[in-house]
Formats: C-alpha cells, sequence, structure tokens
C-alpha cells in the first residue's frame, strides 16, 4: 500500500490515500489492480476507472463518455429539496425533471432524499441515457434521449415540481484550460456552454415555465462570474431568481421560481 500511495502522489492525486484504498478494493486480485492503477496514473478520471462516482451519500454508476457529477454539485440538490420541503413537506413525494441528466446523479440523489417521487430526466447523448437508466432504475425512473426538455411527456407541462438542470456552463474559450480529467474524458458538449458559458441555460430557462407549477422551481449551477447574467436570463424567462453560493464547496447555485406560486 505504501508504494502504491507514493505512485499515485507522484502521479498528481492528491488523495493518493484515499484512491489507494477504493483502487485496492475494486480489484479482486493483484493484476487487475495493477492495471487500475495504470489506468489512473496515465491521467484517466477515478471515477471512470472504478465504475461509480460518490455522490450526496450514494454511488452512482459511471460509463465512458458519461459526464461525472463534480462533489459541489450536491449543494444543488440540498438547495432544490429546501424548496420542495417549503411547499410540500419535508420529504414528501415530488414531481422531479433532470434535464441534461448525464448519469442521472441528481435525480437519483433527490429520488433518495424524497421516497416515491416522479423522475424524468433527458440526455442528448445515448451513453449518458443508457448510464441513467440503469442509476435510475432503482427510484422507478424514466429517462428520455433528447434535446432537453423535447423529449418529455405532454402530460409533464405544468405539473414539475423541481427542475434540475446541471448545464454545461464553461464559456468556449475556457474549455482548453480545464484539467486535463475532464477535458480528455468527457464529451466537449457536457462543459462548453458557448461564448459565455450560458448558451444552455438560457434555454433552458426560456421553457421552465411551460414546465412548472405554480410555485415550481428551477436549479441551475454556474460561476460566481455569471451569476448576473444568469439572474438576468432567469428573469427575462419569467422566473422569480435568486442566487445562492457555498463557500466551503465553491458552489453557485442560480434558481428561478414559477411567479404565480404563494
Amino acid at each position: 500500500m505504501p508504494d502504491l500511495v507514493a505512485r499515485l502522489r507522484a502521479a498528481g492525486c492528491v488523495f493518493a490515500e484515499e484512491e489507494a484504498a477504493l483502487l485496492t478494493e475494486a480489484a479482486p486480485d493483484d493484476a487487475a489492480l495493477e492495471a487500475l492503477v495504470r489506468r489512473r496514473i496515465d491521467g484517466e478520471p477515478l471515477e471512470l476507472v472504478l465504475g461509480w462516482a460518490a455522490f450526496d451519500g450514494l454511488r452512482v454508476g459511471i460509463d465512458p463518455g458519461v459526464f461525472v457529477p463534480r462533489q459541489r454539485t450536491a449543494y444543488l440538490v440540498e438547495l432544490a429539496d429546501d424548496a420542495l420541503a417549503a411547499t410540500l413537506g419535508p420529504a414528501a413525494p415530488a414531481t422531479v425533471v433532470d434535464l441534461c441528466c448525464g448519469s442521472g446523479a441528481l435525480g437519483l440523489a433527490l429520488a433518495h432524499r424524497r421516497p416515491g417521487s416522479t423522475l424524468h430526466a433527458t440526455d442528448d447523448h445515448p451513453a449518458a441515457v443508457a448510464c441513467a437508466a440503469r442509476n435510475l432504475a432503482e427510484v422507478g425512473g424514466t429517462v428520455h434521449l433528447g434535446d432537453l426538455a423535447a423529449p418529455l411527456p405532454l402530460g409533464l407541462r405544468g405539473q414539475v415540481d423541481c427542475l434540475l438542470a446541471n448545464v454545461p456552463y464553461v464559456p468556449t474559450d475556457a474549455v482548453a484550460a480545464m484539467p486535463p480529467e475532464s477535458r480528455d474524458h468527457e464529451p466537449r458538449s457536457t462543459v462548453d456552454g458557448g461564448p459565455d458559458g450560458l448558451d444552455v441555460l438560457r434555454r433552458v430557462a426560456m421553457s421552465a415555465l411551460t414546465w412548472l407549477r405554480p410555485g415550481g422551481t428551477m436549479h441551475s449551477e454556474v460561476a460566481v462570474g455569471q451569476v448576473d447574467a444568469a439572474l438576468a436570463a432567469l428573469g427575462a424567462a419569467g422566473l422569480r431568481a435568486r442566487v445562492d453560493h457555498d463557500e466551503e464547496r465553491d458552489a453557485t447555485v442560480v434558481s428561478g421560481t414559477s411567479p404565480s406560486g404563494s
């Protein structure tokens, strides 16, 4: 184990001890462990090497070509749960939509917090849809292939309590400066949000009122420097907009509420 930790640390793994323990746990024998370690040292994200990501207390399955959920994004789930608690009550089932779902981590986490919820998720990457379908099967979630809200059942219009949208928000010119783990192993479309990073967020905001019930909310993560433009986008779409920031996790979330709610 000390040798393994040293190899991982030399490769730039900040949490070498924790990673060594996880890789050892995942490997059935020494040969398999060596194969996993080599993949990690070569720069493959730990989550892809393990086949899962830790998120909001859960292990979420991750496949190659699927966006890896960031730990800070659990803050978005917490805020969504708080908003539902204010209107439906603690742990009450909700109707939830998860757009740009990737692995389905956000919807899965919120469904675990609110057992019995109705969950629909969408993504335009077939690999993500397949991955999310496996992850969401345990909570009865339905995953649709298509662009944002386009593939959702029409019966959901005006019925959604919570719309989660962890959209890509890295400005196009900044993608090249991202860590290699993301830049080289995740589809560019899962991180590239256009010239200012907010192209997809604006599209989600403009359709949100079609799907939200009165008082329903949407939640998206952004960078600190995008807050003013993001709030303006939500306001222009007719939503009551707010921002929340968690300093410890360096997480920033913009939320919009259907104005017809109390």
